[in-house]
């Protein structure tokens, strides 16, 4: 596996936020506003690491992706739509603001042929490897 790393040193704090913040949340519902942290999978075949994001609701628009030394980022704002003031709400459980989700990418890839894809609320990207750091099998001569 390449180890691609989520960058973010205050990992396990913003886990126990997370768990604590759902438990919160429901006393101030105008707080879980602030609370987008988009889902994220990583998956890794011998060509290519494939990252996907779910972003339901939002527009390729409202996304920016960008590489930088080495650090992935993906950054972005999910919206809440203020026109809709006249409607009474009893309850909001979605979450929406600002958000920021970063990787380190292994040396083993090809930052400059990062392909992404924006469908139904997913972001995909194909980051591929770079020829030399695919895997290879080598024959033995046994003499």
């Amino acid at each position: 596996m390449a180890n691609l790393k989520l960058y973010d040193p205050f990992e396990f704090s913003d886990e126990m936020g997370r768990l604590f913040w759902g438990l919160k949340r429901h006393k101030n519902d105008q707080e879980s506003r602030v609370s987008f942290v988009p889902s994220i999978d990583v998956a890794e075949s011998p060509e290519t690491l494939s990252i996907s994001v779910e972003l339901p609701g939002m527009k390729k628009d409202d996304v920016k992706i960008t590489v930088r030394e080495g650090i992935l980022t993906i950054s972005g704002e999910k919206k809440f739509k203020e026109e809709e003031k006249k409607e009474n709400y009893y309850r909001i459980e979605r979450s929406y603001g600002s958000f920021v989700r970063s990787f380190n990418l292994p040396n083993t890839v090809d930052s400059e042929a990062i392909r992404a894809q924006f469908e139904n609320g997913v972001l995909e990207l194909a980051i591929p490897k770079k020829p030399e750091a695919k895997e290879r099998t080598i024959d033995v001569e046994v003499k």
